[in-house]
């Protein structure tokens, strides 16, 4: 069990115990803390004190994190393609529909499952159930993905990812017609809070930045190119729901009423680019669009 004790300053006085924990460290959920709090591994000089607890100047916290729960993962033959492959890492084309990591609930059939078959080398960083993951798409978001087989490999890309010095462009098939050729949307996205299952514009959210370039206009829906300078969670969708053109067949930002019967959102993740951590080389990588995606564009430009 780790434990752990510091001391408020006057710069966190006020605010939620289990939003600042959230905040200090920043792997775990609001939702994890509250069950430390339940289960009396939190405490506020040295008493049990409720998840709404408001910190004051001088309080000492003591927090008694548990050692996770190790729960086995299984290689699965899965097929994947493969785009590069070395010693160090391995890019990979995800198709839509496959989770990228075992979750609750969800342990079989990921892309986690598919690496562990193909290569017995990943990353253990991230522990038993995300081996080698160092970022991640949705289910229903295809395209390129790179994965570490070391902790060394891990570790670099992490931080180019930090510093937002990784090259990611997406396609996105969009509602309604954009007629502004290109455009930068600069928000905070965070939890919404009337839904916990999805992000949202807020203010208290983290700075996030999204670059589009529109690439073709349809009668009803446009193809945009959307950059990423930031990577966080849902950001395009959150991004370009909040202008009033969510991707068509998203199910959590897109309209209620979908003109076409799709698995998910039509996006994306079309090149990746990176300095090699080993070679320290700048490679970059690219995949066609899918053909999920092709025929919905040829059935649009139809007017089918």
């Amino acid at each position: 069990m780790e434990k752990i004790e510091f001391i408020i300053d006057d710069s966190n006085k006020g605010e939620r115990i289990d939003k600042f924990l959230s905040t200090v460290k920043e792997d775990k959920s609001r939702s994890y803390f509250q069950n430390l709090i339940e289960d009396g591994n939190i405490l506020v000089n040295t008493k049990n004190i409720k998840s709404n607890y408001k910190l004051r100047s001088g309080d000492k916290v003591s927090l008694n994190i548990p050692e996770p729960i190790e729960l086995k993962v299984e290689a699965e033959n899965i097929p994947l393609h493969i785009v590069y492959e070395d010693q160090d890492l391995i890019v990979v084309n995800k198709p839509q529909g496959m989770v990228v990591h075992p979750a609750p609930g969800n342990y079989n059939g990921t892309l986690v499952n598919a690496l562990l078959y193909h290569c017995k080398d990943l990353s253990g960083i991230n522990g038993v159930i995300r081996p080698g993951i160092v970022h991640r798409i949705d289910k229903d978001t295809s395209g390129i993905l790179v994965m570490a087989k070391n902790d060394e490999t891990h570790n670099n890309l992490a931080y180019q990812f930090k510093e937002h010095s990784i090259k990611r462009e997406y396609f996105a098939l969009v509602e309604g017609r954009i007629t502004k050729e290109k455009g930068t949307i600069s928000t905070n996205i965070g939890r919404n809070p009337k839904d916990r299952l999805k992000y949202a514009v807020v203010s208290e959210g983290k700075h996030a930045v999204t670059h589009y370039e529109v690439i073709e206009i349809y009668d009803k829906y446009t193809l945009v190119k959307c950059v990423l300078e930031t990577g966080r969670t849902h950001q395009i969708r959150v991004h370009m729901s909040h202008i009033g053109h969510p991707l068509v067949g998203d199910p959590l930002y897109g309209f209620k009423k979908q003109s076409f019967k799709l698995n998910g959102q039509m996006l994306h993740a079309k090149t990746l680019g990176f300095i090699h951590p080993k070679k320290e080389e700048y490679m970059e990588f690219t995949s066609e669009l899918p053909d999920y995606f092709k025929k919905l564009i040829l059935k649009i430009k139809r007017g089918v």
